[in-house]
């Protein structure tokens, strides 16, 4: 294959096709997953169109500019069709996906009951939960085992009877529940062998998400963490994960504030303007918030979103633009706001010879509406990911999370611009299509092969 300009030659991996269904598995179906699934529901009735998917409207350059040569990503890559999906997950409350999406009130009524002959019929398994690592929340729809190994080898048989019950091919688990309380890595998660001992011994620090990703490796079923609890994050996982050659990508679904941030920052950055403060308050009034309302699962939340702009801003390579920022990011759970979550944003800046700014921004967003495409593009990416062979982290999609995972030595991607670019590099991997590094010099009689 040639060399064409402002691209980088590329090498075609074996893809498996995208043959038969392919079960999504949610730990956790409330706000996020029935809004997820509602979504994919109505798009198959032609009721909706998938805004905010970049699998399903994302469109994909090949070649030079001047090649004019852009294809959906659909047709670049394989990817499973949404009329192969078949949905399923766990949590403790025992509504079927009607009823908790009824009860989370993110979808008007009318298009809830076009639904509901397909959504009733979508019942969560008992979830392992423990309430020490969720203080706001209790249910009954739990499992119940005398060490944690037994709860995930419970969660494996689930894996296996869903797959069989409903004819699928492949299964991916995406979680969607709530937060944890922040609980580090510590010495029970440094190997695999510590890990399945702490499960057999059910040690304390041993959260329901890190027993939920346990069983997806070792069922080889890829998985997605949602959410800032630390799982992915495990050395015992990652190490699980290559064993058992199975992607993992997290962490934490960058969907609003954050989102804008990874935006906004990297332009300041950029065009090299000062930083001496941000602050970022919230309001918010689901699930979701009222589990934020505790000081233990706000503290996961806090370093997800704060790390954002330590990345960005470098204090290191900028020590005279970004050595003192004062970053606060505060979180309050307002019930009548519902989903409907609202967040500020105050930025100090200052500019040419210290002259002080300020930027305000003020987003008033629904949050499971701005989550559930980030849960369809993961669930086919990762899919995707299983079937090209590429097992354990998946930096390529730091693209769609807060705390994106990134091999241990390397600083993780935070640039949502940058982030977009090696997805879309990875896709033209995976297809042997050239790789596009913007240069462009060619166009203007620069011989770029010198490079």
């Amino acid at each position: 294959m040639s060399t064409t300009p402002n691209t980088l030659k590329s090498s075609k991996i074996t893809v498996k096709p995208a043959k038969g269904r392919l079960a999504v598995l949610t730990p956790g179906m409330g706000a996020v997953a029935t809004t997820f699934i509602a979504g994919v529901e109505a798009i198959k009735r032609g009721l909706a169109q998938p805004v905010g998917s970049y699998s399903q409207l994302g469109q994909i350059r090949l070649g030079k500019r001047t090649d004019g040569r852009t294809v959906p990503v659909g047709e670049l890559v394989s990817l499973s069709q949404l009329n192969d999906l078949v949905f399923g997950g766990w949590d403790l409350i025992p509504d079927d996906a009607y009823t908790a999406a009824k009860k989370a009130g993110v979808l008007e009524k009318e298009m809830l009951e076009t639904l509901k002959d397909t959504l009733s019929n979508i019942k969560p398994m008992p979830a392992v939960f423990d309430q020490e690592f969720v203080k706001r929340l209790n249910g009954t729809n739990v499992k119940k085992g005398e060490t944690k190994m037994d709860l995930a080898n419970q969660l494996r048989a689930d894996i296996r009877n869903f797959m069989k019950d409903n004819n699928c091919d492949r299964a991916v688990m995406v979680w969607c529940a709530s937060t944890e309380v922040y609980t580090p890595v510590s010495e029970v998660h440094q190997t695999l062998e510590s890990f399945e001992r702490g499960l057999n011994e059910n040690h304390p620090e041993i959260a329901p998400s890190m027993i939920y990703a346990y069983a997806a490796m070792m069922e080889g079923v890829p998985y997605a963490n949602g959410s800032p609890n630390i799982s992915v994050e495990l050395p015992a996982i990652q190490e699980l994960s290559k064993k058992t050659k199975t992607p993992i990508c997290g962490s934490d679904f960058k969907t609003g504030q954050t989102f804008l941030k990874t935006v906004i920052a990297p332009g300041i950055r950029n065009r090299l303007l000062g930083v001496s403060g941000w602050y970022s308050t919230n309001i918010l009034g689901n699930r979701d918030g009222e589990v934020l309302d505790d000081p233990g699962s706000f503290k996961s939340k806090e370093v997800s979103k704060t790390g954002v702009l330590d990345e960005i801003f470098s204090k290191e390579k900028y020590p005279q633009l970004y050595s003192d920022i004062s970053h606060l990011v505060r979180i309050n759970y307002y019930p009548p706001r519902g989903d409907n979550k609202e967040g500020w944003d105050n930025l100090d800046i200052f500019g040419w010879m210290g002259y002080p700014m300020q930027i305000k921004i003020n987003f008033l967003c629904r949050d499971s509406i701005l989550a559930a495409p980030l849960v369809l593009d993961l669930a086919l990416f990762m899919d995707l990911a299983g079937r090209a062979g590429m097992d354990g982290i998946q930096e390529w999609l730091s693209f769609y999370f807060k705390a994106p995972l990134a091999k241990e030595g390397l600083n993780p991607e935070h640039d949502l611009s940058v982030q977009l670019l090696k997805m879309e590099n990875t896709l033209r991997f995976m297809s042997g299509e050239e790789l596009i590094n913007h240069l462009g010099l060619t166009y203007y009689g620069v011989d770029e092969s010198r490079a």
